[in-house]
């Protein structure tokens, strides 16, 4: 069963492919993005070098930590990835605060799942494992948002209880709680 883990050198040779897999559907381009775009962009032909992976796994960890080094612009945020064994088969992001712009148009928490994972249920079940963590960080709702046509995402954040606040710059928002009302059970409470 596919489980929520930090970041990790375990899942190397898993990682690459998925990347290859995000790399195949056109993302890393120029025009992208998104969090894999400019990682793509940022490490794509340099990934494959343990030591270069190893590094970038130790930056995603510190990222989590206020005191941590960051460009402007950019808040802590902790990542995980959700695996199953040794294979990597998606990731999400819990960005701890909200800037303008992440209100807007990015929200507290962003995912994806590799090509060959999905249509199986696990970005709901990421969105369903991250909300405790959520709840930990103080935040009684997160924000998260989808492109307007993305009807699976919207179907995610619905299925995790999520309430459409309004829809800005191609964007639906949505506001997601982080704790279950004892009257209503979705799926995870």
């Amino acid at each position: 069963m596919p489980v929520l883990v930090r970041p990790a050198v375990d899942f190397h040779a898993s990682f690459l492919a998925a990347m290859a897999e995000f790399q195949a559907e056109g993302r890393g381009t120029p025009d992208g993005v998104s969090r894999i775009d400019r990682e793509l962009r940022e490490y794509g032909a340099r990934w494959a070098v343990p030591e270069v992976f190893a590094a970038y796994v130790d930056r995603l960890n510190a990222e989590s930590l206020r005191e941590s080094p960051r460009p402007e612009g950019m808040v802590p945020a902790t990542t995980f990835w959700w695996t199953e064994g040794t294979e990597y088969l998606g990731r999400i992001q819990l960005r701890h605060d909200l800037t303008e712009w992440l209100r807007d148009v990015g929200g507290h928490i962003g995912y994806d799942v590799r090509r060959s994972a999905r249509r199986r249920g696990h970005a709901t079940r990421m969105l369903r494992e991250i909300l405790p963590h959520a709840r930990r960080l103080g935040l009684d709702q997160v924000l998260v948002t989808c492109d307007e046509d993305n009807v699976g995402s919207r179907k995610v954040i619905e299925n995790n209880g999520g309430v459409l606040e309004d829809a800005r710059k191609g964007k639906l928002r949505y506001w997601v709680p982080t704790t279950c009302a004892p009257d209503a059970q979705p799926p995870g409470c």
